[in-house]
């Protein structure tokens, strides 16, 4: 079992974050919550320049894997557009967009957005979606609009983990990016005359939200390939992905905000942006609580299997990624 990304896709994604910088970099979420109706005009050249709407995610492996790239570049920019939504369309229907939802109040990050939508329940009830107009500032509301749904088919199941894989990849590189800055953060303050980072406090926790980091990316890399193989088990990974992913960025971004004090809840401090904008990833279609619920749902008395399964192979997962 190889879970590694080709070296095709480590490029496409490294080409990925070079455009997004070249194209603003940070500067582009700063804009987007200024002015939301212009955000899909600064971010779909970017990425059709880039080739992104020609990748088939679902036929092609290696073009999977490439979207992962693309949407962990996207992550690390907090590139304020859904694409990992856009990337995880079903190929049987004529829409732009699967947004995955919760059966209580669905809602996804489309607001302002001239997009056709499928809507997918966890149980793989797939909807007509339409956005509910929101006069509500993008700046408390992360683009999140309210769904009207218009009950399609029950075929969705196999969208499912797809429509929860890929942006888990989008929230891996935001932690890539919040552990950047809090790195370069520690490294540039210092306290009773020196430098915050060679406080062992302050390592420790460092060293704890790497770990966490680290392990999503591992965990993230093998419901990848779950996918790709057509495991039966592709959705209980990719549900068992999500509650990682949770509960690993409320940990960084803990450590991220600890360390960087009052400042990191500051906008002239570029983790405040990332921060603010995982909010919808974190809680949309459900939380922490309501992915557990799920994927317990769903298991039934069944248990995980490969790296989600037993406590000894999550011991060897934490000890490949520790420092």
């Amino acid at each position: 079992m190889n879970i590694d990304l080709s070296a095709e896709a480590l490029d496409f994604g490294a080409a990925a974050l070079g455009a997004f910088a070249s194209a603003g970099g940070d500067e582009i979420v700063e804009t987007a919550e200024r002015d939301p109706v212009g955000r899909a005009a600064a971010v779909e050249p970017i990425l059709t320049e880039l080739g992104a709407w020609e990748l088939e995610p679902r036929g092609d492996a290696d073009e999977l894997e490439a979207a992962a790239a693309l949407c962990r570049s996207a992550g690390y920019w907090a590139v304020p557009y859904p694409i990992a939504e856009r990337l995880a369309r079903p190929a049987d229907l004529d829409v732009d967009a699967l947004v995955v939802v919760s059966d209580h109040d669905p809602s996804a990050t489309i607001a302002g957005l001239d997009l056709t939508l499928v809507a997918v329940s966890l149980t793989g009830r797939r909807s007509r979606a339409i956005a509910v107009p929101s006069d509500e500032s993008p700046r408390t509301s992360g683009f999140v609009s309210r769904l009207q749904l218009d009950p399609l088919d029950e075929h969705g199941a196999d969208d499912v983990a797809l429509g929860l894989v890929l942006p888990v990849w989008t929230l891996l590189g935001m932690l890539d990016r919040a552990l950047e800055l809090t790195r370069a953060h520690v490294l540039l303050r210092e306290q009773f005359g020196r430098p915050l980072a060679q406080l062992q406090g302050v390592q420790f926790q460092l060293t704890d939200a790497e770990v966490e980091r680290a392990g999503v990316e591992i965990l993230a890399k093998y419901a990848l390939w779950s996918i790709e193989s057509g495991h039966a088990e592709a959705l209980d990974d990719a549900l068992a992905l999500r509650l990682a992913a949770i509960e690993a960025a409320d940990i960084v971004f803990r450590v991220a905000h600890q360390l960087h004090g009052a400042s990191g809840f500051c906008d002239e401090t570029t983790l405040s942006w990332l921060s603010r904008h995982s909010l919808a990833m974190r809680r949309l279609p459900v939380g922490l609580s309501g992915t557990g619920e799920a994927l317990t749902r769903h298991l039934g008395r069944r248990g995980l299997t490969g790296l989600f399964g037993a406590a000894e192979q999550t011991t060897q997962v934490r000890e490949v990624v520790a420092p």
